[in-house]
């Protein structure tokens, strides 16, 4: 493959520019470890330095709620809004999701304490380099033995071995999935199917125990902006649930209780033409030298053919390198993208190319990803709206 041949004023955007998460002082990797040394759990350290110890915390993750849809929606979730800095009284910050930022990883962030780039989860579809097959981490497709992929306890499990009072509380289908296992396990799982069940069962465990930590889940919110686009009727309606299932669950907590909402990402919506979504199956030249396309629309990992990594870096970055951070897998891991070290076993798992959405665009794959290529919501990448997921404290 010919290199090719940059136009004169074409000046790709430099892989150092992008805005890496706060591994280590404030990313999601870092709640828990920071609730657990609040807790007297030993081996651990604050990393979010403001958080105040409690005995007793719960964590409600809403899943595709960033930090700054909040702020654009006082109206449709005025309990959530009133927990911003803005709000009078509210104490509330953002914290980065991780890269990509995306829900398979973000939930091995909160649930491990550890970043992408030693949980193993780094995509959502990456390379199995042991099979070569592309590996769905969220849905867990082809299988794949989730102790050897992901091999490090969660911290439900330390915590719970240090005699704090541990729980997931979450739908019931999520129990025995093996994201489940790898990332959010540990103490007693607890499955309610309507979110107001979920509250209720949230505090029932954060009161049985002296020392408790509890974690609660809700998805609509991303389902609904993945299908009808966060400017939708159908996502507003979802938003205004959930934040009353936030001030039910913030109204009944237990004495000596901290809770914190948060999300693993946030969400863009993206037009559908022809210069916002670029097709790779329709795409010659992307195409060229490429034998597997992982990840997703804001955040791919492109598998290069034996020997054409350098060729295939060199056309992504002359095709996509004003809109998109391109970068080798040796740049993105010496960048911090993945965090501040990269395992072994989960080195060849990332893209001998990376990129990662700078611009409202979107690399989708219509033949072969026809679902993830008609939605409307999007995340994936480093852009404050992907990347920024609330920290939203209420305490007792």
């Amino acid at each position: 493959m010919a290199q090719p041949a940059w136009p004169d004023d074409f000046v790709p955007l430099p892989v150092d520019s992008a805005p890496v998460p706060e591994y280590g002082s404030g990313s999601l990797a870092d709640l828990l470890p920071t609730l657990l040394a609040g807790q007297e759990v030993p081996g651990f350290e604050a990393a979010i330095g403001e958080l105040t110890p409690a005995d007793r915390n719960c964590v409600f993750l809403i899943d595709g709620l960033g930090w700054e849809q909040i702020r654009a929606h006082p109206d449709e979730a005025p309990f959530l809004h009133s927990l911003l800095p803005t709000s009078r009284g509210g104490t509330g910050r953002p914290i980065t999701a991780g890269f990509p930022a995306t829900t398979a990883t973000s939930l091995a962030s909160v649930g491990t304490g550890l970043p992408p780039g030693e949980h193993g989860l780094p995509g959502y579809t990456v390379r199995n380099p042991e099979t070569g097959e592309l590996m769905n981490q969220l849905r867990w497709k082809p299988w794949t033995p989730p102790k050897a992929w992901q091999p490090h306890p969660t911290l439900f499990q330390l915590a719970d071995a240090a005699g704090v009072r541990t729980a997931q509380v979450s739908a019931p289908a999520f129990e025995q999935t093996p994201l489940t296992k790898v990332a959010l396990s540990g103490g007693s799982f607890l499955g309610r199917l309507s979110g107001e069940d979920r509250m209720d069962t949230a505090v029932e465990r954060l009161a049985a125990g002296d020392r408790s930590l509890v974690y609660t889940y809700y998805s609509e919110v991303d389902g609904k902006g993945h299908r009808f686009g966060t400017d939708s009727d159908a996502w507003r309606g979802q938003l205004m649930y959930v934040d009353g299932l936030a001030r039910r669950l913030a109204e009944q907590l237990p004495p000596r209780s901290a809770l914190y909402i948060t999300a693993d990402h946030g969400m863009i919506d993206i037009p559908f033409d022809e210069q916002s979504r670029i097709d790779f199956d329709e795409d010659w030249e992307l195409g060229a030298g490429v034998a597997l396309l992982g990840g997703e629309g804001r955040a791919r990992h492109v598998y290069a053919v034996p020997g054409a990594a350098s060729d295939v870096l060199a056309v992504w970055r002359e095709v996509l390198g004003e809109q998109f951070w391109v970068a080798s897998r040796d740049e993105a891991v010496a960048a911090g993208w993945f965090g501040p070290t990269v395992d072994e076993r989960v080195y060849g798992r990332i893209g001998d190319v990376v990129a990662a959405a700078h611009d409202d665009v979107v690399i989708t794959a219509s033949r072969n990803e026809p679902h993830e290529s008609a939605m409307v919501g999007m995340h994936g990448s480093m852009t404050p709206v992907e990347q920024f997921v609330p920290l939203l404290e209420v305490r007792s």
